[in-house]
């Protein structure tokens, strides 16, 4: 919106010229993003204590989490409108990739906030009914795969795989295209949200990933990078680039208040939607294989619960004292900063390793 507002200016005042820029742009959304999260965060949670929407503490976690019962929840909602703002601000409206990614997150979150409204008004951990809750979201990812292959019909987008560290192997999936997107979203969203279970674990971890996913979101666009890397290049996918450092400046000003000891959290509505975004992105950037990579500690957690259930269906023992991941490391005596702390480094080695693999090909 500001870029038809401020660039035209350019002609009178030629300090407007750096708004067509999208490295300016992006450093515009991000601060934008993290003045309003920051401005907002208290009148939110007064808001969220006004209305008692609190959290409710599953019975069977470590103890030490009773206390947290009734800290103010839906606090996704905060970082919605701090990252979705800004990327409308300054964002080029006619850029479909932006779209796609601002509603898949929109809608990812809608599910997530349906979720999170059913446990306030039950006083329950349990929301919406898992196979409703995984129904819709593979709803979203089938209508995010053909939007997709509507972007491939003009020649927008297309349904090939880009396989880390092998520069050769770019299968084309065609049509399967839409079950393998709806498969990286699902798998995104679920594994995202079983992360949010400490003081700023999901948040500054998802920091680290999006952060990551800035950088490669700019140089898929990018003539020269793309060309040197030897990516597939879709000029309209530099626009994300706006999209994700809007979400890195929303998700610090959200950490403000969400780092430990917590004063909201972000609910499913906040987990589901940063997951739903940080898998749209990988798509329409063609990174969709990366993703576990660049994610890795998001993979790390759904694999432990994974492999819980699965031992204990199959031997009735569980590998790790409690799942997800970061809750066997409480029980087995690391504090809960200290768990956070080590997750953000794991987070941020993964980042790291999965720009590498760009050159190596």
């Amino acid at each position: 919106m500001l870029l038809y507002l401020l660039y035209p200016l350019h002609v009178y005042y030629s300090v407007f010229n750096v708004t067509r820029y999208i490295t300016f742009r992006t450093a515009a959304a991000s601060l934008t993003a993290l003045a309003l999260s920051l401005a907002l965060g208290p009148w939110m949670i007064r808001k969220l204590r006004d209305f008692q929407i609190g959290q409710v503490i599953r019975q069977e976690g470590p103890q030490s989490h009773r206390a947290k019962a009734g800290t103010p929840t839906m606090g996704g909602l905060l970082i919605l409108t701090a990252a979705i703002v800004p990327t409308l601000l300054w964002a080029d409206l006619s850029n479909a990739y932006i779209w796609i990614a601002v509603l898949s997150t929109m809608a990812f979150g809608a599910v997530g906030f349906t979720d999170d409204y059913l446990k306030i008004v039950r006083h329950s951990h349990h929301g919406l009914i898992p196979r409703y809750k995984i129904g819709l979201q593979i709803l979203i990812g089938i209508g995010v795969g053909l939007a997709l292959m509507q972007l491939a019909a003009h020649n927008l987008y297309n349904t090939r795989l880009i396989f880390p560290f092998f520069k050769d192997r770019i299968p084309d999936l065609g049509w399967f295209y839409v079950a393998f997107a709806v498969l990286v979203l699902v798998g995104a969203t679920n594994a995202v949200n079983l992360t949010d279970g400490l003081d700023g674990l999901a948040i500054s971890t998802f920091t680290v990933s999006a952060g990551a996913f800035t950088a490669l979101a700019y140089v898929t666009g990018h003539a020269v990078l793309a060309q040197y890397l030897l990516l597939v290049r879709f000029p309209p996918a530099g626009e994300l680039t706006i999209f994700c450092g809007a979400l890195v400046g929303a998700s610090l000003g959200f950490l403000w208040y969400n780092s430990y000891p917590a004063e909201i959290f972000m609910g499913d509505v906040g987990s589901l939607a940063l997951g739903g975004a940080l898998g749209t992105v990988a798509i329409l950037i063609k990174q969709e294989l990366l993703l576990p990579i660049v994610g890795g500690v998001f993979v790390i957690e759904a694999l432990s619960v994974i492999i819980q259930v699965a031992s204990f269906k199959l031997t009735g023992q569980r590998v790790f004292k409690m799942a997800p991941i970061h809750h066997h490391f409480e029980l087995i005596g690391w504090s809960e900063p200290k768990v956070i702390t080590r997750f953000v480094i794991v987070a941020v080695i993964f980042a790291l390793f999965s720009l590498t693999t760009l050159k190596l090909r």
